[in-house]
């Protein structure tokens, strides 16, 4: 028999927040042995009645933590759902730049570049410069990364004291893609009078003087900067890649170190009698893998890269859809047309883009050069432009490294094998053959000294640098050097669009002219990416067809806004891929129920049995209305040749009338030949049919040119 005292502790059990809690999970049963009762089998339901308070704060947290758990899993669920593929911003928290009063001269080098050799001209400027000065700064700048916004560029610019431009102009006398955005600025800049008077500056140019705008790029920015009040000190350089522009750029570089001496040296300045500097020979650090290491693979491509832009860095891989041969059998050259597909990647492009097409070096290619390296092909390695502690390796000249892969991998991929190699190059063979006498003799053809030799023996002959290298066998670079400082990066190759994005939005069309020609050494040149593209195997006749990393270059070749006004339209040959696409656009125009204005193509070809591209698709152009007439001249028929500047004497008055109605004209094809036969055929027919004397002429053609209605793309 229990004790009263036991009985009055039955009636009013404490239980421990603990128990109770264990209590409810375990669905409502106390362990008695953790109860201060001797009790069993007590329920959940009279403890709480005794535990009121602490059940009421016990059931408010637990509703607060199911909230809190329930919006999470409403959050994460909701944020997994697909959402529309959107340009990527990344967010870049850009630090000020805190200018430290050192005392020390800064001396900023720019450059604008398509294939990297203005940066490598302004490293080597800053490299040597470094060498000589030891007391400035030196700076190698991207001029696109120089400014997020218009209004920086002018901040910035008044703040610097000494600099130095390398800009190469491509295409139509048109800044490279890096330098585009700082040109339409520095061009267009509202700022009055002369407020860079505190600048010193200095231009080279990279240019090529077969084309009409040799050099516009470095001569306009020369001539603003001038009158802007910045003072020049050296001419500006001026080039020529149609000879040798290392030696242009020597000599431009020579001029400088003077002018440098007076603004860089103090008078008692102990290194004024400067000591000949002789630049080192770049190598990167390479890391060798066996072949168990090699298993991680080579870089494989996606449809997308990961990025949403696609540019030349961020390729595209892109299939061949369609390839079909446009000349007849008769015919004994080749003509090929390709249609990429980008359905699905997201790449997009506009009439009258251009698009850049990366191929590979053709297999004998390189097969030869992996003979002349006497490398084995599975040899799997790296690069890197530091040391294994992280410190820079040497030079500030470096190209890009590439992914790690095989030797035979990164001489398809990645080396530019046909090209002539530059002096730097053949300095860099000689550092490394084992045999004097052609240690000497490529030392003597990258001096001053042999420059004519250079000139007439590698540049006028168009000996590619495996010929070169078959000529010093000896000659045995290691990778580092090979990748470094010999072989240029391969770049890729441009093409105008031939399509329209109303006609064709998930193709990109291409008409290619196959390259292939013997050059004065009797060795056989073949096209890279026209020969790929004649032995591509498109989707229509394989699954396993070829394929490409493409991008999509925009352009200004563009049809008029309004579609009522007149446009000409002069494209020979290849020349013709923008107006098939702006015939489609017209086309396209026409059917959705615009009013187009009048029109006029001149085609040229040379035999209508064997090279007339696209005849049935123009002819349909034709009785479509989406073009007016269709002019075309055949060079091999006649007893004369026949061009489309001939055709377009006789069209003169059309054309005249056309232009004095507002008309646009566009010209596409050889920048060399025909492109300056078509603009001295226009001139003519301005001064004839405007009754204008020469001056005059010359100046509506150039205001045709001005105000954007003359347009060429030309290479």
């Amino acid at each position: 028999m229990q004790s009263s005292s036991s009985s009055s502790e039955s009636g009013t059990m404490k239980v421990s927040p603990f128990d109770l809690m264990s209590a409810i999970i375990r669905g409502g049963k106390v362990d008695p042995s953790n109860v201060s009762s001797s009790g069993s089998g007590v329920e959940v339901a009279s403890i709480v009645l005794d535990n009121k308070e602490f059940v009421m704060i016990l059931t408010t947290s637990i509703a607060v933590l199911i909230g809190c758990v329930v919006v999470f899993i409403l959050r994460r669920s909701s944020s997994s759902k697909p959402k529309k593929l959107e340009p990527l911003k990344p967010l870049v928290v850009k630090e000020p730049e805190v200018e430290v009063d050192d005392g020390k001269q800064k001396v900023t080098i720019f450059f604008g570049t398509q294939t990297g050799t203005a940066e490598g001209f302004a490293k080597a400027l800053a490299d040597e410069a470094r060498a000589r000065y030891d007391k400035a700064i030196f700076k190698v700048v991207d001029i696109d990364d120089y400014a997020d916004e218009e209004d920086e560029y002018e901040e910035k610019l008044k703040k610097e004291n000494i600099v130095f431009f390398f800009l190469a102009t491509y295409g139509d006398g048109e800044p490279t893609d890096n330098a585009a955005r700082f040109y339409k600025w520095f061009t267009e800049q509202k700022e009055g009078g002369e407020w860079l008077q505190k600048l010193k500056y200095g231009v080279f140019g990279l240019g090529n003087r077969q084309y009409e705008h040799f050099n516009k790029i470095a001569k306009v920015v020369d001539e603003i900067l001038a009158t802007q009040g910045a003072k020049r000190l050296v001419p500006v350089g001026l080039g020529d890649d149609d000879q040798c522009i290392e030696d242009d750029f020597s000599a431009w570089r020579e001029l400088v170190w003077p002018e440098l001496d007076n603004l860089l040296r103090d008078d008692d300045d102990p290194t004024t009698v400067s000591t000949p500097y002789t630049a080192a020979i770049s190598e990167y650090r390479v890391v060798f893998y066996d072949n168990a290491d090699a298993s991680m693979g080579e870089k494989s491509w996606g449809n997308a890269n990961g990025h949403a832009v696609y540019d030349a860095q961020h390729p595209c891989r892109s299939n061949v859809a369609v390839r079909k041969e446009l000349h007849t059998p008769s015919s004994d050259r080749s003509c090929t047309h390709l249609e990429f597909d980008i359905a699905g990647t997201g790449l997009t492009y506009e009439t009258g883009d251009h698009v850049g097409v990366y191929c590979e070096n053709l297999s004998e290619t390189v097969e030869e050069a992996l003979s002349l390296l006497g490398l084995s092909p599975d040899t799997y390695f790296s690069l890197h432009a530091d040391k294994e502690d992280g410190t820079p390796v040497g030079k500030s000249t470096l190209p890009p490294t590439f992914p790690p892969c095989s030797l035979r991998t990164a001489l398809t991929k990645y080396a530019d094998l046909s090209s002539s190699p530059k002096k730097s190059a053949l300095l860099a063979l000689a550092a490394h053959a084992s045999d004097p006498t052609e240690a000497d003799r490529l030392r003597h053809l990258a001096s001053p000294a042999g420059k004519d030799e250079y000139a007439q023996w590698i540049v006028a002959s168009q000996r590619s640098l495996l010929e070169v290298m078959s000529e010093f066998p000896s000659a045995k670079p290691p990778l580092g050097v090979f990748f470094a400082a010999i072989v240029p990066r391969l770049q890729p190759r441009y093409y105008s669009i031939s399509s329209s994005p109303r006609v064709a939005p998930s193709r990109i069309h291409v008409t290619c002219a196959l390259v292939y020609e013997k050059t004065p050494t009797g060795r056989v040149h073949k096209g890279l990416c026209s020969t790929w593209m004649k032995n591509s195997l498109p989707m229509e006749k394989s699954n396993d067809c070829s394929w490409a990393p493409i991008f999509v270059r925009q352009s200004n070749f563009k049809l008029p806004a309004d579609a009522k006004v007149p446009i000409i339209m002069i494209g020979p040959g290849t020349g013709l891929a923008p107006f098939r696409g702006f015939l489609q656009e017209r086309f396209a125009l026409k059917e959705a129920g615009a009013e187009l204005g009048p029109s006029l193509l001149f085609f040229g070809c040379r035999n209508r049995k064997m090279d007339y591209i696209y005849e049935d698709e123009l002819n349909n152009f034709v009785q479509s209305g989406a073009l007016s007439q269709l002019i075309v001249a055949f060079s091999r028929e006649g007893p004369t040749k026949e061009y489309v500047q001939h055709k377009m004497m006789e069209k003169s008055s059309d054309i005249w009338n056309m232009l004095s109605e507002g008309a646009y004209l566009y010209v596409c094809g050889d920048a060399k030949g025909m492109a300056r036969d078509v603009h001295r055929t226009l001139h003519t027919i301005v001064q004839e049919q405007g009754s204008l004397d020469s001056s005059k002429a010359e100046s509506m053609v150039k205001n045709l040119q001005m105000t954007g209605r003359y347009l060429r793309d030309v290479w």
